[in-house]
């Protein structure tokens, strides 16, 4: 998934950026208001984390005004302000989780984690479908089988990227385009046919049908084919 992170302490940057990109995230940031609130808009990011108190522009108008934009990226905001009153404008302002400083890092990932499954309306604490389980821990995937048993598969970083994102999104067709918007970040360098050699890696991981491709249109995972079999 790909995550904007708008912090405007360079260490504390620089650390976020290298732990989420560990966990499975391609990560931008920035720290002034005035790059961040433009890559949020620009951008096609699956979730923000942002900080209140930046340098040039409020984390809160910075907020509003994405909502009032109609951007509807989930947004947790990150920061020293831990005042219950903080919170609600934090909220109202259109705030999707809020995480004061100090704080654990397992604990922003979790949450990090938790607003993604639910704005792909997953309820459930596991990103699972048929016998597909996805261990976000570990960065790998789990194939149960009622007869051959547990099958751990390892992913690459783009591999769990990509299989992650297109298990969050069950049936719907994304063009190759799209794909390489929301696994890579902004500075990584693309090949062209990038999604089709990660596509075809799944597949021998998986199953062939597992990752459907629609001509003209792009590639979708089909549900049907992870369901258990008699």
């Amino acid at each position: 998934m790909r995550l904007l992170l708008i912090e405007d302490d360079p260490e504390l940057c620089h650390e976020l950026a290298s732990k989420l990109a560990q966990q499975g995230f391609a990560v931008d940031s920035a720290q002034t208001g005035v790059d961040g609130a433009y890559m949020g808009e620009s951008e096609p990011h699956d979730i923000i984390i942002l900080d209140l108190g930046l340098p040039d522009v409020p984390g809160l108008d910075i907020l509003a005004q994405w909502r009032r934009k109609n951007i509807a990226t989930p947004v947790l905001i990150l920061t020293a302000r831990g005042a219950w009153h903080e919170k609600v404008e934090g909220f109202r302002a259109g705030a999707d989780d809020y995480l004061t400083k100090p704080f654990h890092f397992e604990e922003l990932l979790v949450r990090l984690q938790a607003l993604i499954r639910r704005a792909s309306g997953v309820a459930g604490a596991n990103i699972v479908i048929g016998n597909l389980q996805l261990d976000e821990e570990s960065q790998s995937a789990i194939w149960n089988d009622a007869q051959a048993g547990l099958r751990h598969i390892e992913l690459t970083g783009i591999e769990f990227r990509l299989l992650r994102y297109m298990m969050l999104h069950p049936k719907r067709v994304f063009s190759a385009t799209h794909l390489v918007e929301h696994v890579y970040d902004f500075n990584d360098e693309k090949e062209s046919n990038v999604i089709e050699v990660y596509v075809s890696r799944l597949r021998k991981k998986l199953a062939k049908e597992v990752i459907c491709t629609r001509r003209g249109q792009g590639y979708y995972l089909d549900p049907d084919a992870l369901q258990a079999r008699p």
